[in-house]
């Protein structure tokens, strides 16, 4: 059966810029950093331009497929079942660009963190509420299966009942023949 895609996400414009303003003030906090700023602004435009356009995330009706990456690419495909939690984080300088970051986390995760952080998803509260909703459907589907469980429980447990009463009716026949 074939996945329907549900959502496909679309990153912000001024992602870029928030990134190069990022690594300007890293550099800038380190003595060693303030001569690279010169070479930073360049090469970091190429490579945030670069980045954002290979950047990817993608709603399944099963799934949540991220792809990412310069010269090593990286596609992240995480079932909606195993999800555990979808954090919206804003710092101060995301806050006042309106950017959020968005980060998922697993079960059976290894490691600590997140296993996949996004930042800069257009509408990214809308794009949580759309993972947890089709998460929540996706459960709602498996849930008459587990609904049906308890029946063949009580049957199993009926039979049980029926077992143990015939061997007590046994166990009195036997002791009865024996003790006369």
């Amino acid at each position: 059966m074939q996945e329907q895609t549900i959502h496909e996400a679309e990153f912000e414009a001024n992602l870029g810029m928030y990134w190069l303003l990022s690594g300007a003030a890293y550099f800038t906090l380190s003595i060693v950093g303030i001569p690279l700023l010169l070479l930073w602004f360049p090469i970091g435009l190429w490579g945030t331009r670069r980045y954002i356009r290979n950047m990817s995330a993608r709603l399944t009706s099963k799934k949540l497929i991220v792809r990412r990456g310069i010269l090593t690419r990286t596609e992240n495909t995480v079932p909606l079942d195993k999800i555990t939690d979808i954090a919206l984080i804003q710092g101060p300088i995301m806050r006042l660009m309106g950017l959020h970051k968005l980060t998922v986390e697993t079960a059976g995760q290894s490691g600590t963190g997140a296993l996949i952080s996004l930042v800069g998803i257009v509408d990214a509260p809308g794009f949580r509420a759309q993972i947890l909703e089709q998460k929540e459907r996706l459960s709602d589907v498996h849930s008459p299966a587990e609904a049906s469980a308890p029946t063949e429980d009580n049957a199993l447990l009926t039979q049980l009942v029926e077992m143990t009463a015939s061997l007590k009716r046994i166990e009195a026949l036997l002791a009865a023949k024996y003790n006369s």
